[in-house]
C-alpha cells in the first residue's frame, strides 16, 4: 500500500477470493482494502493514538440525510454527550484534495454541525474549526487532541 504521511500502525488483513481485506476496529469486520480504506484506517489509529480521541465515539461510513438525500461520510467523531464533534472525509492517496473535497464535507455538515472538519488524502491533512456564530471557519495547523 501507499506510504503515507503518518505514523505507521500494524493492521489485521487477509487475502481472500483476490481481494486484500483490512480490519476495521470501529466497524469490527473485515473491508476490502482500497487506496482510500488505506488512508482511513490509518487516519483513524492517528486518531486514538496519537490525538486520544475515545474509538467507542466513533462512527464510519453511516448514511445520514442531506437535503432529503441519503449520503454516507467517511468518519464522524461525537463528543461524550453524543453531539457530532468532528467528521472526516477521506480521498485516496493519489487522488488531490480540491474544494470539491471539502464542498462534500460542508454539505455533510449542513446535517450535523460539527465543530471541526478533516479533509485527507493520507499525504495533506487539513482541519478547519467551525464558528456557527460568527459564519465563518478558520484552519488549523494541527488536528487537536480529544
Amino acid at each position: 500500500m501507499y506510504k503515507l504521511n503518518l505514523p505507521e500502525y500494524a493492521f489485521r488483513t487477509k487475502t481472500e477470493n483476490d481481494k486484500n481485506w483490512i480490519f476495521d476496529s470501529i466497524r469490527k469486520k473485515f473491508v476490502v482494502l482500497t487506496p482510500e480504506e488505506w488512508v482511513r484506517q490509518n487516519f483513524i489509529q492517528y486518531l486514538i493514538q496519537e490525538r486520544n480521541y475515545p474509538q467507542n465515539l466513533m462512527a464510519v461510513e453511516k448514511q445520514i440525510k442531506v437535503n432529503q438525500q441519503q449520503r454516507r461520510f467517511d468518519l464522524l467523531i461525537y463528543q461524550r454527550n453524543g453531539n457530532p464533534h468532528l467528521i472526516a472525509e477521506f480521498k485516496a492517496p493519489n487522488v488531490k484534495i480540491t474544494q470539491n473535497a471539502f464542498d462534500q464535507v460542508v454539505r455533510y455538515n449542513m446535517a450535523l454541525r460539527v465543530e471541526r472538519v478533516v479533509v485527507s488524502n493520507g499525504i495533506q491533512h487539513f482541519a478547519c474549526e467551525i464558528d456557527y456564530e460568527k459564519n465563518s471557519y478558520s484552519f488549523l495547523k494541527e488536528i487537536p487532541t480529544f
